[in-house]
């Protein structure tokens, strides 16, 4: 098991109209990898871009890009956002039908799986196919829009995923969006949580490494 921890900004919350510099910036200030919300206005309330504008951002990018499917049938898109550069490719187990299948597809197209969990959506669902990904993604807001309040019991699932990995030997991420900052990263870093989602407290502050390094401390 991993013992190191990882920053994620998500770009949801960066100024697109300045967007490479953005990805720039929250680099030179330490990051450790890219979180990019892939959203249809279908399976949630916005759009976002699709596997274009992921190119682009991957030919700027120096950190892995942890792509985020928040759509409908996200099974006929894996292959062309695979291509346009997602190194973790998550699908939310809500939008799939055959989630092994999906999971397992992504790994034959060279990207890590990850599976994401709303708010409502116990981990347990997932007990069967939790060998076979790279990380699972529990969303501590209901996903579509960022800024919003965390979740706060969540930390159930947290720790059960944490649990369960300990008890059975594997070795997948766990990775948390939605509300993070400083007064809950310590705290879920405690719970097992290896991945955290930032988007507003990070790109809603004056000093994007400062920040960066203040929530390093606290974990």
């Amino acid at each position: 098991m991993k013992n190191n921890k990882l920053i994620a900004p998500s770009l949801l919350s960066c100024d697109f109209t300045h967007l490479a510099d953005e990805i720039m910036a929250v680099e030179n200030a330490g990051c450790d990898m890219l979180h990019l919300d892939i959203m249809d206005g279908h399976f949630v309330p916005n759009m976002t871009f699709g596997p274009f504008i992921v190119s682009q951002i991957k030919r700027v990018s120096k950190v892995p890009l942890d792509v985020h499917l928040m759509i409908e049938a996200p099974d006929m898109w894996l292959e062309r956002y695979v291509e346009a550069g997602a190194d973790y490719l998550c699908v939310h187990q809500e939008s799939v039908v055959h989630l092994n299948r999906v999971v397992n597809r992504i790994t034959e197209l060279g990207a890590k799986p990850a599976v994401a969990l709303n708010p409502a959506t116990p981990p347990q669902v997932l007990e069967y196919v939790l060998e076979f990904v790279d990380m699972v993604l529990v969303m501590s807001v209901n996903p579509g829009f960022g800024g919003q309040k965390y979740i706060s019991n969540i930390i159930k699932k947290v720790e059960w995923l944490a649990r369960f990995r300990e008890e059975n030997g594997l070795n997948f991420l766990i990775e948390v969006d939605g509300g993070i900052n400083r007064t809950n990263i310590g705290m879920l870093s405690k719970k097992g949580v290896d991945v955290f989602v930032a988007g507003s407290a990070i790109f809603s502050s004056d000093d994007y490494k400062k920040t960066i390094e203040e929530f390093r401390e606290l974990l």
